[in-house]
């Protein structure tokens, strides 16, 4: 369970700068082409779209490894001996 609450995590923030900077690109453009800063309902829901594909991708991404870095360090916890006679 804690691998998945460590990938959610890291992909929430990742989503939400990701989300954050291509919103604020919009509205950039649209200040350059309008000359105004008003903030079209469109633009708020392609921020959640993208949020969201990015979270899905990144949690996935995160969760593999996760999982990947505690598969390699059990089997480095527990070595396998030889004995030496």
């Amino acid at each position: 369970m804690k691998p998945n609450i460590k990938a959610c995590g890291q992909a929430m923030v990742t989503a939400l700068v990701n989300a954050v900077l291509a919103v604020t690109l919009m509205l950039l453009v649209e200040f350059a082409i309008s000359g105004s800063f008003q903030i079209p309902e469109p633009y708020l829901w392609a921020g959640l779209l993208i949020w969201l594909v990015i979270f899905a991708g990144q949690f996935w991404r995160q969760r593999h490894l996760c999982k990947s870095c505690e598969t390699d360090r059990s089997s480095s916890d527990h070595p396998q001996s030889e004995s030496t006679l």
